[in-house]
């Protein structure tokens, strides 16, 4: 099973536990369910302070709130614009281009079954960018062209610009 539907998957479940809780008379089942919900959210990429306020207050709307930004995640209001110097940008770009050419690299070195090498181009067209620089860094080099926002902070090179 692919990561993408695990992950929708894992975000089905954490509806339903969310809507659990919501409904539930049961206080033991309750209780199961943030203990659930709480280990689900923990593999998501959500807001790591307000996502551990959440659980410790036991928060139910504050719940129903974190799961509705996975759920839809380009409903999210953009946070303000944050400036990024020419530089920096520069620095994240050289240092993207170089793993996506070592991640392509990599890929096309791999062994077959004969001991050799395939001898095949890699499908390599995107990848998570590295956390090296924040959010916000990569996001300005998407609006500059420079990247394309594949989603799910996944990028890729534009068309005209390979790696090699």
């Amino acid at each position: 099973m692919s990561e993408y539907h695990q992950g929708m998957n894992a975000l089905q479940k954490i509806r339903q536990l969310t809507d659990q809780i919501r409904t539930s008379t049961n206080g033991l089942e309750v209780v199961d369910a943030w203990a659930l919900a709480e280990r689900l959210i923990g593999r998501m990429r959500v807001d790591a302070v307000e996502a551990q306020r959440v659980f410790k207050e036991k928060d139910g709307a504050g719940l129903d709130a974190l799961v509705t930004k996975l759920e839809n995640p380009q409903a999210t209001p953009e946070a303000p614009a944050v400036e990024v110097s020419e530089r920096e940008m520069n620095d994240a770009l050289r240092m993207f281009r170089k793993r996506i050419k070592l991640s392509r690299l990599n890929d096309e070195s791999k062994l077959g079954g004969r001991g050799m090498t395939a001898g095949k181009k890699s499908d390599i067209a995107s990848m998570e960018a590295p956390k090296d620089y924040s959010r916000h860094v990569w996001r300005a080099l998407a609006k500059a062209g420079k990247l394309v926002d594949e989603g799910h902070g996944f990028y890729a090179l534009p068309p005209e610009m390979p790696a090699d």
